[in-house]
């Protein structure tokens, strides 16, 4: 179950005497639904770059997919025209191998930082995990103890 910054802010606890002072825990808690809603929205903003990231590269595959066609075309056009055009043809042909090298190059360097900056946020949404299990299981503590 996921908590929610609503959760927290109507989580009651059970008063006993000589417990805890209430409005304590209940500022407490308030400022952690503000930080949880903070952290929601700002996961949300990352799950949506994301998206936007992995479009480009859907964009970028395409567009590789485009190029490959290209030079398949290019090479159909020199055989055809082979007798007339060959030094003409085989330049375009070096020409094309070289973009499309270079742009497999870019493509390749950019899916390594995708992955990179994935597993990042995979590291921060483990760390804030810990951070909230700890946080939590310190509030529940002290909350037991009284």
């Amino acid at each position: 179950m996921r908590i929610t910054p609503l959760d927290i802010q109507q989580k009651q606890f059970p008063k006993k005497f000589k417990g805890h002072d209430m409005e304590e825990v209940h500022s407490f808690l308030q400022l952690i639904s503000v930080e949880v809603e903070e952290i929601r929205k700002e996961n949300a903003a990352l799950k949506e770059e994301a998206r936007g990231v992995e479009n480009q590269l859907k964009e970028f595959y395409d567009l590789e997919v485009a190029l490959r066609d290209t030079v398949i075309k290019a090479q159909e056009f020199v055989e055809t025209y082979r007798a007339t055009a060959k030094n003409n043809a085989e330049l375009l042909q070096k020409e094309a191998e070289l973009q499309a090298e270079e742009t497999l190059k870019e493509l390749q360097k950019k899916i390594v930082k995708i992955h990179e900056e994935i597993t990042e946020l995979k590291g921060i949404r483990k760390h804030f995990k810990e951070k909230m299990t700890e946080l939590i299981e310190s509030s529940l503590g002290k909350f037991e103890v009284g």
